[in-house]
């Protein structure tokens, strides 16, 4: 056996059998989850994160053994502080982790968010998005090695953060403390914020296996955002296994589909953070001249625009009339929709923001749930036959948001810390940035790309993409041309989360 096992296949969209099939269920070991992942610590209304790099390995391997990492077991009264840990690629090897080890990892991860022109290109990173003119995180000598994520009840972060800073400055080099805004329900351009987030599957009682959905599904497998349980396809992401001798203490849980071996991977998640600012008074002034002064219209292009009311309320769609798997009744009203009565968008533009954050669609249209019909579908017939695959489904590219606001204060640049987890990076945040966000043709349109987040230069053939439209049903949809870019970005990196027994197995270092 070698010395790192080798990785499961990558999981393949058209594989008609789980790859994880006949493994053995087991349940989950929320002590040994870093506590983000299951929860939002929305009671924890301070934050902030610590950006830092290995000074001394030694003292910084020492810290990471005995940091004390919250875990996402259920506490009641719920834990008034917190404290969650994130790795770089380029920190696993600057403590010291044997290279095959590291090399087990994604390679979205190994390379980097800012590692090269191509990917820049497909995140969107362009023009002022470049990360040559990012704040941390656009050269490799600017990626942090560690993200120190803390969270503190009303009144308790100073202390906090003091603390902690003083149990680990003889390991870190902090180069940067990102301060959040006092967590509130909107976000700065002034929308209710947090409505939609799947459902994560804990009680692992969601089938894992490889085949077609129906209809939307606000619940996922847990194997979308853990690494080492079965995802949307039935099988195990990419992850690093390691032959038995390689952790002979047993400190590393072992995994489902390889008994015996010792799974790095398991319980924990890729972590992508992205420093956002948002220009405020811009997004505004655009839209009062759009509006020509009229308030009411103002807002109604701003709300088409984000395709949700500002105050949280019904989607654009209507109410929420749909009885979906994973939203809770008392959630029905904003969140229990889909795009089904609101087609040509019409009510809900097919560019709007939410829709292209969550298409919420199956793997196949309605109309295709019975077997002639799909059939008849995948024979190329139909009325409209290509309609259904102008968007990808939904369900093998969510993503858990964990972001926080920074910001507010009159003169003080305003923005959003963007967090998102999830198992597979190039699958789910790199499809959705590129495809969905920045993708130019989403939904069949063209010289457009997300109203909020695009980048707004031309695309590679050369087409503008800074328009806007609204289908208004009775003549020619109506034209936002234009737009100035209302987000920039300021910083981003790619970490893994790792589950606590793997966290305390990187801390030993392994560099053999």
């Amino acid at each position: 056996m070698s010395s790192a096992m080798s990785r499961t296949a990558a999981p393949k969209a058209n594989s008609t059998a789980a790859e994880g099939e006949g493994a053995p269920v087991t349940q989950v070991d929320f002590e040994d989850i870093q506590g983000l992942v299951r929860y939002g610590y929305k009671h924890m209304t301070q934050a902030c994160f610590l950006l830092l790099r290995v000074r001394d390995a030694g003292a910084a391997r020492a810290w990471l053994a005995r940091a004390p990492v919250t875990p996402a077991i259920e506490r009641q009264p719920p834990p008034p502080t917190a404290l969650q840990i994130a790795i770089s690629a380029p920190g696993l090897h600057k403590l010291g982790v044997a290279r095959d080890i590291v090399e087990g990892f994604s390679a979205e991860f190994l390379a980097g968010m800012s590692s090269d022109a191509s990917r820049a290109r497909r995140l969107g990173d362009l023009g002022a998005n470049d990360p040559a003119g990012w704040q941390w995180g656009g050269a490799p000598h600017e990626v942090p090695h560690v993200l120190v994520m803390l969270y503190a009840m009303p009144g308790r972060l100073d202390a906090w953060l003091a603390t902690v800073r003083g149990d680990c400055e003889a390991g870190f080099e902090e180069t940067a403390c990102l301060f959040t805004a006092r967590l509130r329900e909107t976000e700065p351009f002034g929308f209710v914020d947090g409505i939609s987030q799947p459902r994560v599957d804990w009680e692992r009682k969601r089938p894992a296996r490889d085949e077609e959905q129906f209809g939307f599904t606000n619940r996922s497998c847990i194997g979308e955002y853990l690494l080492g349980y079965p995802n949307e396809y039935g099988a195990y992401t990419d992850r690093p296994l390691l032959a038995p001798h390689r952790d002979p203490g047993t400190v590393l849980p072992r995994a489902e589909d390889a008994p015996g071996v010792a799974d790095l991977g398991r319980n924990g998640s890729y972590l992508v953070m992205r420093q956002l600012r948002q220009d405020v008074d811009g997004f505004w002034r655009f839209l009062d001249r759009e509006a020509g002064g009229d308030l009411v219209l103002r807002r109604r292009l701003a709300e088409a625009m984000v395709g949700r009311k500002m105050d949280g309320g019904e989607a654009l769609v209507g109410p929420g009339r749909e009885h979906i798997d994973g939203i809770d009744d008392d959630a029905q009203l904003r969140n229990g929709f889909t795009y089904r009565s609101d087609p040509d968008g019409l009510r809900c533009p097919l560019g709007a923001h939410i829709r292209r954050a969550n298409p919420r669609n199956a793997d196949l249209t309605p109309g295709w749930a019975n077997p002639l019909s799909r059939l008849w579908r995948r024979l190329g017939f139909g009325a409209n036959p290509l309609r259904p695959d102008l968007i990808a489904s939904t369900r093998f590219h969510r993503l858990l948001r964990r972001g926080r606001e920074y910001g507010g204060a009159p003169g003080e640049e305003t923005g959003l810390h963007f967090i998102c987890l999830g198992a597979n990076i190039a699958r789910q945040f790199e499809f959705v940035q590129n495809a969905w966000m920045a993708g130019t043709r989403f939904n069949g349109l063209s010289g457009e790309s997300d109203p909020l987040l695009g980048h707004r230069l031309p695309d590679n053939d050369g087409n503008p993409t800074d328009s806007f439209s609204m289908p208004v049903g009775t003549g020619p949809d109506r034209q936002c041309s234009g737009l100035p870019q209302f987000v920039t970005v300021q910083g981003g990196a790619y970490f893994f989360l790792p589950g606590i027994r793997a966290l305390r197995y990187l801390s030993k270092g392994h560099s053999v």
